[in-house]
């Protein structure tokens, strides 16, 4: 079912490391061209080319593309109480991560009458993407609408697609955990076009039966989008990109698990299909210096496998090139193997697993110990799920406060701090051949 890499005895560098090691292969720029045509409809026709786009995408054409505000109620008050307090616990560990997430304004004191203050000031408004494809998502809900509000963003719109199984309107349980998080602007839109939507605005959302005299006609673009996303809205995204922040291009989900020979099977397996049924281009890497707990965790995939209810999904995705078992020396090789690999989603099953934790340098998030599984994370542990994918965590986070910040310097010298090394301005502005610039420091020094 799922193949196997064998790196014992080889010496590696990181880049030989990152050609050898599995990965989902997905490419973005065949979809940004066929895409751009539907961004460019809804630029110039709004609503109707949302509308369009609904009916040939899902299946479905909505006359209100805002959600209305009684639809939002419903949902929660016909939630299951299991599933609303599972929902209400994730939140309020969420709500404690994030707000110690936020940094503090600081002021420096270059010099005397000479200081530079740094202030962290939200984004004026957010939109973000909730998905509604393979699987029903309400915790990705929490994970973008909290950040959000704990950055201070006031204006927030939610969009995720309209299913035909529910009248045209989103899941019920993505708009109850919008009610339950307060927000009322969502709209029953997917897609490259929902992205559309977001990042330049659009008007006629409302029924064309009704007089449209209301708010809910219109979606005001947005400073930043964010959400997670098949190829298509990720190709909108990097089209948008610019006009708009983004948090990031979303690729395959993946799970790196690095084990030694005291990890369990069981627990191995069950991560590794865990994440394998998001999607059939999801990867599944084990790291090991074991060839015994390798092959028990084999026999565990295939008990493990045959009862999960996605069973095609699963295998497919454990005998994608993009999944593997990876063989190496020792947990020492293991530890610079994960971190090459710079996965999502980082579980470390050994003896000494903080320890190997703090080594880590590339991962989005890294799950400590047998009892920390990514599922924890993709729901109630308080970390946020939305995270860099395929091998971008060398260089991005995963979405937080920060993602809705930006920091604001402000400068304020006094006039005998300026005079103090106006000179040496003067001399770097001449060196640059900007003569103007030190021009603006000699008429205040004059």
């Amino acid at each position: 079912m799922i193949s196997t890499i064998d790196l014992r005895g080889q010496q590696l560098s990181v880049n030989e490391l990152q050609k050898r090691l599995p990965r989902a292969k997905t490419d973005v720029s065949a979809a940004v061209e066929a895409v751009q045509p539907l961004i460019d409809d809804v630029r110039h026709r709004g609503g109707a080319a949302l509308r369009d786009q609904g009916e040939k995408f899902d299946g479905v054409r909505a006359d209100h593309l805002r959600v209305p505000r009684e639809a939002l109620k419903k949902a929660l008050d016909e939630l299951e109480d299991d599933v609303r307090h599972g929902l209400e616990v994730a939140i309020k560990n969420l709500r404690l991560v994030h707000e110690d997430q936020r940094p503090a304004d600081f002021v420096t004191q270059v010099a005397d009458g000479a200081t530079v203050k740094q202030r962290w000031i939200p984004v004026r408004r957010v939109g973000l993407y909730v998905p509604g494809g393979l699987a029903v998502y309400p915790s990705s809900v929490l994970m973008n609408v909290i950040a959000a509000q704990s950055a201070g963003v006031k204006s927030l719109a939610v969009t995720s697609p309209a299913q035909a199984d529910f009248s045209g309107l989103p899941h019920p349980t993505i708009l109850a955990a919008c009610e339950l998080l307060g927000i009322t602007e969502v709209y029953a839109v997917g897609g490259a076009g929902a992205v559309a939507m977001l990042a330049y605005g659009a008007e006629d959302l409302a029924d064309p039966a009704t007089d449209g005299a209301d708010d809910q006609g219109t979606c005001e673009p947005v400073d930043v989008i964010t959400g997670p996303g098949n190829v298509w809205v990720t190709a909108a995204k990097r089209i948008v990109m610019g006009t708009v922040g983004i948090d990031a291009e979303a690729g395959p989900t993946e799970i790196a698990i690095l084990a030694d020979s005291g990890a369990n099977p069981q627990y191995v397996a069950a991560d590794l299909i865990s994440q394998a049924e998001h999607d059939p281009l999801a990867a599944s890497v084990l790291v090991t210096d074991s060839e015994q707990l390798a092959t028990t965790v084999r026999e565990e995939l295939a008990s493990q496998v045959q009862a999960t209810k996605h069973l095609q999904r699963v295998e497919t995705a454990l005998s994608g090139e993009q999944s593997a078992i990876v063989l190496v020396d020792d947990i020492a090789s293991g530890t610079q193997v994960v971190d090459a690999y710079a996965a999502e989603h980082l579980e470390i099953h050994t003896a000494d697993a903080a320890t190997r934790a703090e080594e880590i340098q590339h991962a989005g998030a890294i799950f400590v110990g047998p009892y920390s599984p990514v599922s924890l994370g993709d729901y109630a542990a308080g970390s946020n799920h939305v995270l860099p994918t395929g091998g971008s965590a060398r260089f991005s986070s995963g979405l937080g406060v920060h993602s809705f910040l930006r920091a604001v310097q402000v400068i304020e010298y006094s006039q005998k701090a300026l005079q103090e090394v106006g000179q040496e301005v003067i001399a770097i502005a001449d060196a640059e051949d900007l003569p103007a610039h030190g021009d603006a420091i000699k008429a205040r020094l004059s």
